[in-house]
């Protein structure tokens, strides 16, 4: 069991190879290598970067922990552990820690002092499935997919009897904690990420191997959910989009570029099934990805969008 200044620190590196698809992708570049911060997982996920304490956590969901790695030291260690089975992570505009736990069937926010806020566990009093990913908009609201992945056995979560219809994506009110279902046509809803003026938001159906994208309304309402982009290795799992607009999508051979008109630029290749990424650093050029066993690392020539982290 690490201990939470645990100095372990992997240094292996492995060459980074972008792939070219579209003349558009040109000159998406980065370090010529990925380095490897850490590979002592069973299944890393849900990168978050936190600026003002320079500091990546990410979850390894079979082995119940919640990791953080540091940037001015290099060293890895437990944040929590147990930690409900944590799976995707996001930073709100406050600065704190936004979890999905699979476990726990819930959403929480870890406070300054280290204290857990509930904020959301069930829909019409019923306990969701197993909250896999999770975003925070401009207006507070807080986004989350939940599929059945922690409830279908205990290998990542508590096997259990699913008390909601099917796996839906939902939306919680930041003033009174209503919690309001926005889609209900997914078979396994997976990562989302908003574009950066928050209009648009893209959301991954693993089981269906795409991405769909929806406009958000005035009321939050979602509209149309039209096919954007489908995988071509594997399926899709974590989201994010960049300062140009370009939607990046983790799939089994690695991190697939997309135009925000759907259209496959390119690929960044990584040695092992990728989960999630994230951006971080001063400049949000710093790419973080959790690969299956693994987290990597590599500084890249173009930025993510401001928001998430």
């Amino acid at each position: 069991m690490l201990t939470p200044y645990d100095v372990r620190r992997e240094v292996d590196q492995v060459p980074a190879r972008f792939e070219s698809l579209d003349e558009r992708f040109g000159r998406t570049d980065g370090d010529a290598f990925l380095e490897r911060l850490f590979a002592n997982g069973r299944w890393t996920e849900g990168p978050a970067y936190f600026p003002a304490g320079r500091y990546l956590v990410f979850s390894d969901i079979p082995n119940d922990r919640l990791l953080r790695w540091d940037e001015t030291t290099g060293a890895v260690g437990a944040l929590r552990q147990p930690a409900g089975y944590t799976n995707g992570h996001t930073v709100d505009r406050a600065g704190r820690l936004i979890s999905c736990e699979q476990g726990n069937r819930r959403v929480t926010r870890t406070e300054p002092d280290g204290a857990i806020t509930v904020v959301a566990e069930r829909y019409r009093g019923k306990r969701f499935n197993s909250p896999n990913d999770v975003i925070e908009r401009a207006d507070g609201t807080v986004w989350f997919t939940d599929p059945s992945y922690g409830i279908t056995t205990d290998y990542e979560g508590n096997q259990a009897e699913q008390e909601q219809d099917g796996c839906h994506v939902y939306r919680v009110d930041p003033i009174n904690g209503e919690v309001r279902m926005v889609a209900d046509d997914f078979e396994r809803p997976n990562g989302l990420a908003f574009s950066a003026d928050e209009q648009t938001i893209y959301i991954a159906d693993t089981r269906r191997k795409h991405i769909r994208k929806f406009t958000v309304a005035e009321s939050t309402n979602l509209m149309g959910g039209d096919v954007f982009a489908t995988c071509d290795n594997g399926s899709f799992d974590g989201l994010r989009v960049d300062a140009r607009g370009r939607v990046w999508a983790a799939a089994h051979d690695g991190l697939h570029c997309f135009s925000p008109e759907g259209d496959l630029l390119g690929k960044l290749l990584v040695p092992e099934i990728v989960s999630n990424l994230t951006f971080g650093g001063p400049q949000l050029n710093h790419l973080f990805i959790t690969a299956t066993t693994s987290v990597y690392t590599l500084r890249v020539n173009f930025n993510g969008a401001r928001y998430p982290r």
